[in-house]
């Protein structure tokens, strides 16, 4: 049950109205994260969509965007977005053993995924700063771009992993394995 006070959705209006109406066109459905967001602060959901938006015109694939948000969401514990990103990860080709893997740092069976997911975990891990060897690592695989790209990632998926948690917003997708 959320924590914090949220209208339903079919009393928006203006700016959230607006949004909530792009988003069930795009995907069918308003995601209760996204629902609450936007009744709360519209101005909120539009940077979360249009960060999100960002990355899908940045320099990582599909793939590893979805690799970074689960390994984020892994270390924050956020339910919410490990199942939602689980969908999202299967959409964009990976299946769920190697879900898994980039969650809790075993092998994926894709070395390069594995050192994206290692360098998001390290990244919250370490507040930013990750060791220098394996920045290094991680430069020997991806182009400085990708990497300020991963940071935007981060970013993204950490706004929604705090507001998840303090909510406690209910699932609405299938829970991750």
């Amino acid at each position: 049950m959320s924590r914090l006070t949220i209208a339903p959705i079919t009393e928006a209006s203006g700016q959230a109205a607006q949004l909530f109406a792009a988003i069930k066109a795009g995907v069918g459905k308003v995601p209760n994260a996204y629902a609450g967001i936007g009744m709360l602060s519209p101005v909120a959901l539009e940077s979360v969509l249009h960060l999100d938006g960002a990355l899908r015109k940045s320099t990582l694939s599909p793939q590893e965007i979805e690799t970074v948000k689960l390994a984020v969401s892994e270390q924050a514990g956020c339910d919410y977005c490990l199942a939602a990103h689980t969908l999202m990860g299967r959409k964009v080709g990976l299946q769920d053993a190697a879900m898994l893997g980039l969650r809790h740092g075993r092998p994926s069976g894709d070395a390069r995924l594995d050192l994206l997911a290692e360098f998001a975990r390290s990244l919250v891990a370490t507040r930013g700063t990750a060791p220098a060897e394996l920045v290094e690592r991680v430069r020997a695989a991806y182009s400085d771009a990708q990497i300020v790209d991963t940071l935007l990632a981060v970013t993204a998926i950490t706004f929604t992993n705090l507001y998840n948690r303090v909510n406690d917003t209910a699932l609405d997708f299938p829970p991750a394995p």
